[in-house]
């Protein structure tokens, strides 16, 4: 029987009474407003196998009460402050209402009396996203990595593990973290420091590369899996930081040099075209196609850096790639002109399904997470037009996003919040490509995100659990790392 069967309105005393055989409060006032809570979940749309969506209400209340009701099951919770929802009752629910919504109403207790907010609806999707997130976590300021790591997220639940510590090692930076087709047993990851190389991990077997060439100078940096998983495209960037004076800006990140080069996993080779890398232009951010047959990166004219780095802007472009035989095309193709736009590109993301391409765009540089106007921006790769996602973007930072592999559902990094640390949010987006309010990666403490010292960056979905770990990956990260072969094609 639903909630609204047992509510009996009586006009007297400008109360409404409420017969509480569910231990409802039998007494309140209604508000006529939302309740005060955090995260905001009212009007998300969730897959269904998400984790709780606990949360906190605001005010310091003495007692809340909670009703979760579809067209098909009920659940009160209790509580102060905060709202628990046990996992098990939670999936049960959004199982029953697949395709549906729920309808969440919240009553309130302060000094002595109760009070009822209007109801919130939260929409739920039978497509589920894919079952884990893989990120790294780290100091907000990214200056320093004396603690951090890549961590692995049951979507489901809160559980969370290490896939790899740097308290594992010698203290070492990682970072770059990078999977085939959402495949958990094809990854790969940087170090830097002591015991600095290219972890690459396929199915078991795990190699340490020297990235570095006499021809290429640095190392390769920014990656990007084939979806054969034959091939990683990777930037090779010369990085400087620096710091800023004012509380508007804080650190800027910016490339004196970059190339970008493909490396053929089974040859040990490191091809480049000329195209691709240039004297006169920063290419970086490169992401093959979903059909592998193009690679889209981001390039600027090439400046004076550090004195002209506001000037440098990124267009969006692509070049042909044959997988077959490991070359490039013979021209470079512009999709989106940073001299017709006057802003710059970073992290082109395409769909798995081939129809969109999502890019983060602010007013200069690459390393977007450090500016406050840094927004998501979609492509429609059948004509060509792109437009803001004013439905995710914010007043903070909006940068680096992944698809989880359906095409349904990705998840961006925002400093929405509070305006200092990154946190994750995660969005539904149909086949026309417009996407519904995001929410706050769900934490089974609502207060987590204000006691958590660490930002969160790089969130990559995959399919399953990641088996790969600190102690199996040992041998490969102690051993010698392996010389890789450069070849230029033309």
């Amino acid at each position: 029987m639903m909630l609204k069967d047992y509510l009996i309105i009586l006009l007297a005393t400008g109360f409404i009474s409420l017969v509480s055989c569910n231990g409802l409060p039998q007494q309140f006032s209604e508000t006529g407003k939302l309740p005060d809570i955090f995260p905001d979940i009212a009007d998300i749309t969730v897959p269904v196998n998400i984790a709780p969506l606990n949360f906190r209400l605001n005010g310091s209340p003495e007692k809340a009460v909670v009703i979760i009701e579809g067209a098909d099951g009920i659940l009160k919770i209790s509580g102060r402050d905060k709202i628990r929802i046990p996992v098990r009752k939670w999936h049960r629910i959004l199982r029953q209402n697949t395709e549906g919504e729920l309808n969440i109403t919240t009553y309130s207790k302060k000094s002595g009396k109760w009070f009822k907010y209007l109801p919130f609806i939260i929409f739920v999707k039978e497509t589920p996203v894919d079952p884990y997130l893989v990120y790294r976590r780290i100091a907000p300021g990214y200056e320093s990595w004396s603690r951090m790591g890549i961590y692995q997220r049951n979507i489901s639940g809160f559980d969370e593990e290490p896939v790899i510590d740097n308290r594992m090692l010698t203290g070492n930076c990682m970072n770059c973290h990078s999977f085939s087709n959402n495949n958990p047993d094809k990854m790969m990851f940087h170090l830097r420091g002591k015991i600095s190389g290219t972890i690459i991990a396929d199915n078991g077997n795990m190699v340490k590369l020297d990235s570095r060439t006499k021809e290429t100078k640095y190392n390769c940096v920014y990656p990007y899996w084939h979806p054969s998983g034959n091939y990683i495209a990777f930037s090779v960037n010369n990085i400087s930081q620096v710091f800023h004076t004012t509380a508007e800006k804080r650190i800027e990140v910016m490339d004196s040099e970059s190339d970008l080069v493909v490396y053929d996993i089974s040859e040990n080779v490191l091809i480049t075209h000329k195209l691709i890398s240039s004297e006169e232009s920063f290419e970086t951010f490169p992401a093959f196609s979903s059909d592998g047959k193009e690679i889209f990166f981001c390039s600027a004219k090439r400046g004076n850096i550090p004195s002209e780095y506001k000037s440098i802007k990124y267009s969006l472009c692509k070049i042909g790639f044959d997988p077959a035989s490991g070359t490039f095309g013979d021209r470079i193709d512009t999709l989106v002109s940073s001299a017709v736009t006057g802003k710059s590109i970073s992290f082109p993301r395409p769909s798995p399904d081939r129809k969109y391409l999502m890019f983060t765009m602010s007013d200069y540089g690459n390393f977007s997470i450090w500016h406050r106007e840094a927004d998501l921006y979609l492509l429609d790769l059948k004509d060509g037009s792109f437009r803001p996602l004013d439905t995710v973007n914010s007043q903070e930072t909006e940068s680096y996003h992944s698809w989880s592999s359906e095409s349904r559902w990705f998840v961006f990094s925002s400093r929405r919040t509070d305006g200092l640390y990154t946190r994750f949010y995660i969005s539904w987006i149909d086949e026309n490509g417009i996407p519904a309010k995001p929410f706050l990666l769900p934490q089974k403490d609502p207060d987590y995100y204000d006691y958590s010292l660490f930002s969160f960056n790089v969130p990559e979905f995959v399919t399953g659990r990641v088996g790969y770990n600190g102690r199996n990956m040992t041998n490969a990260i102690a051993s010698d790392p392996k010389n890789v072969i450069f070849e230029a094609k033309e």
